[in-house]
């Protein structure tokens, strides 16, 4: 019996799958249209090729792919992704080898009598069943992306929180172990928020961010400009370090962790440096120190009397503007007279001067006032 049209074409097919110059032709043509593919072993290529060609030939035997020939093709996907190609230079190399294994099957299919209309059959039923192919390829290359970029993200984590626990391990990228540092603390445990301030922190210089002991922390060679908007006016604080190599910032870690539990418990916002919060951090490490400091300097006025409280915030505003009366009622949004009023009362009522720099020490003086204060008003309620 004459075989069919349909036949004769798969007949052809079945010819020229293991046509060692067909074959080679063909990985020619995928090599030479994708230069990262071309870059892979020329072995690597002809061992994929083969196998989609032998696995295109069972799916036309069995009317549709199979698992063995979308094994292959997820196979094909994962080791492209392993191996560094993107999924659109290997998308070109299949597709070009897939074009020119229908050229030379179109044309012997002709000089064999082969009709246009069996060959036209036999080109769309390989046109579908590569077009799945390709889906499971650019799905398993897919998923294996996700999953290196998802190991590699967990080792360079894995090494931010050792660093800075202080424990000694190997300094990789993206990290340089000469180079120096900022150490950035954070109290933001939103892996959303955290992953915007990462893209902010990271966009001045090369660094490294993640989540540790639960907050963002990073390792960052450059600071955002004062123009980057890291954080708004209620946004979250973040404390920088000075730079520090990779293997000497754990110390820069623990005081910015302190330093942050000081800032936000004193309401302070945005990026600040870690020296700028020196007294800050080391006051509020003593809270017993800065109780007697208060009794003894603040006996005299009473923490449940609002407007005792208004005077001492009045007076730790001037202290923090260096004693200038129109600073402080610009910070404070009163006249200047409101707070000479209020310093003098509150000066009555302690019975002492705030600044009184002819006396000596003024320095240790001013700090004492300072950190009563601050200790006043919390335990107050602030």
């Amino acid at each position: 019996m004459e075989p069919s049209p349909g036949d004769r074409f798969l007949r052809l097919l079945i010819e020229h799958t293991d046509d060692p110059v067909l074959l080679e032709a063909t990985v020619r043509a995928a090599r030479g249209r994708s230069e990262l593919v071309a870059a892979l072993p020329e072995e690597e290529t002809r061992r994929h090729t083969r196998a989609l060609v032998h696995g295109v030939l069972a799916a036309l035997e069995d009317g549709e792919p199979g698992e063995e020939v979308l094994a292959a093709a997820e196979r094909l996907g994962s080791d492209r992704a392993r191996q560094g190609v993107p999924v659109a230079a290997f998308l070109d190399g299949f597709q070009a080898g897939r074009a020119h294994l229908v050229r030379a099957l179109v044309a012997d299919g002709r000089r064999m009598g082969v009709p246009d209309a069996a060959l036209l059959d036999g080109v769309t039923r390989i046109d579908e069943i590569t077009t799945a192919l390709v889906q499971r390829m650019v799905h398993a290359h897919r998923v294996a992306e996700l999953e290196m970029a998802r190991t590699v993200r967990e080792g360079r984590l894995q090494m931010l929180r050792q660093l800075l626990h202080g424990e000694a391990v190997p300094v990789l990228a993206p990290l340089d172990p000469r180079a120096a540092y900022h150490c950035v603390v954070s109290d933001v445990s939103d892996p959303a928020v955290a992953g915007r301030l990462e893209s902010a922190l990271t966009a001045a210089g090369p660094g490294l961010c993640g989540l540790v002991d639960g907050r963002l922390a990073a390792l960052v060679a450059r600071l955002p400009g004062p123009r980057v908007p890291l954080t708004g006016p209620s946004g979250p604080l973040l404390v920088a370090a000075p730079p520090a190599r990779p293997g000497e910032v754990a110390p820069m870690y623990a005081l910015g962790r302190r330093a942050l539990r000081a800032g936000a418990a004193a309401g302070l916002t945005g990026m600040r440096e870690l020296a700028d919060l020196a007294l800050l951090t080391v006051t509020e490490a003593e809270p017993e120190l800065g109780g007697l400091l208060a009794g003894a300097l603040l006996a005299g006025l009473d923490p449940g009397e609002p407007f005792h409280r208004e005077l001492a915030e009045t007076a730790l505003a001037y202290l923090d503007h260096g004693g200038r009366i129109e600073p402080t009622a610009a910070a404070l949004h009163v006249h200047g007279n409101t707070v000479k009023y209020r310093i003098r009362r509150f000066q009555e009522l302690a019975g002492r001067p705030l600044l009184d720099p002819g006396a000596g020490a003024a320095v240790s003086r001013t700090a004492n006032w300072w950190w009563a204060l601050h200790r006043w008003l919390a335990g107050s309620g602030t």
